[in-house]
């Protein structure tokens, strides 16, 4: 057990868990002040912090505790609790600690690619569910026989850009067709785009770079939603960023979501042109064949491997209900 009593102290220092301490002191003040919650907006906002950093400091106190004082403890359960700490030590970037906005679009292959990026959608929202995350829908584009052309959703919860930045790229996944009587084998495509959800970026864009254009909503949101044109899509001109919302019944409410999360896409975008890892960071691809992150082979045998970072696992089914953390956890120590 000494060399998981050494991870442990290791761990206290990377984790900077007296730091951590001091926050959640500094934040339960905030919060025991009456007036923080005269904006509920900004009380909630560090409760979710606050909840994030006692997960984090209770977590390695009480794996402490078992590692020091139990010999005969359950090696490989702790080793798993561990390595779950540990991964929160590569959670540095400037915007990891952010909410998230994951949108997912059809790529090659017509109305399987459209079903394909329904079932993605489905495999993060149920990833989302297990980290107890909040999600609320800005935009789904239904397809005309089956699945998603596109759809956007905010991922609310304390490193949510963080553990999921890694996912944005192409996904493919080989199947026998269900949309054909032969049930023939089928390769289809989906782009996963990832950004932070950044409440104040200071970025004052021209009028004359935007195209903003309304119309009617469509899919969920409501008979209210669905007669008004209350729906938004924002253009940034110079780049060709587009940005669809909507979720609420105002146009006006609609537009500032999508302000917002354009703001977030170009602070992102000038941020990453400064990366040495441009590439990686900001995936210019297009959903085809050739620059997938990762595969999804349901058919002639089942697998699910990352190229980028060999991670694999035989359980696609689990996978697709969001059993992702063996990927994640790759791709944040690669």
């Amino acid at each position: 057990m000494d060399d998981l009593k050494q991870r442990i102290q290791q761990l206290k220092s990377s984790l900077n868990i007296e730091r951590k301490q001091a926050q959640i002191d500094q934040i339960e003040a905030k919060l025991n002040d009456p007036k923080i919650w005269d904006s509920h907006a900004e009380a909630s906002k560090l409760s979710q912090e606050l909840s994030a950093l006692k997960s984090v400091v209770l977590g390695w106190q009480d794996l402490s505790e078992m590692v020091m004082a139990a010999e005969d403890a359950d090696r490989e359960a702790l080793e798993v609790q561990i390595n779950d700490l540990e991964a929160q030590t590569y959670l540095s970037g400037p915007f990891d600690g952010y909410n998230a906005v994951i949108s997912i679009h059809a790529g090659t292959g017509g109305v399987e690619a459209m079903d394909w990026a329904q079932m993605l959608a489905r495999m993060y929202l149920r990833y989302v569910e297990r980290r107890g995350w909040n999600v609320s829908t800005l935009d789904i584009n239904l397809g005309e026989e089956a699945g998603y052309k596109s759809a956007t959703y905010k991922i609310l919860g304390y490193n949510a850009y963080g553990y999921l930045k890694g996912e944005a790229g192409v996904h493919r996944l080989v199947r026998l067709s269900p949309f054909n009587a032969q049930h023939l084998r089928q390769t289809s495509f989906a782009l996963v785009e990832i950004v932070p959800e950044i409440e104040k970026a200071a970025l004052d864009i021209p009028e004359k770079d935007l195209r903003i254009d309304v119309f009617r909503a469509s899919g969920h949101g409501g008979q209210g939603v669905n007669t008004t044109d209350s729906a938004v899509r924002i253009t940034h001109i110079p780049t060709n960023i587009t940005v669809t919302c909507q979720n609420e019944r105002s146009q006006m409410q609609n537009k500032e979501t999508a302000m917002k999360i354009l703001q977030s896409r170009l602070t992102l975008l000038m941020a990453n042109e400064h990366a040495a890892e441009l590439s990686k960071l900001k995936p210019q691809v297009q959903g085809s064949w050739g620059n997938q992150i990762r595969s999804y082979v349901m058919q002639p045998y089942t697998m699910v491997k990352d190229h980028r970072t060999d991670a694999e696992s035989s359980n696609v089914a689990g996978v697709l209900e969001g059993d992702l953390d063996l990927f994640i956890d790759a791709e944040l120590r690669n």
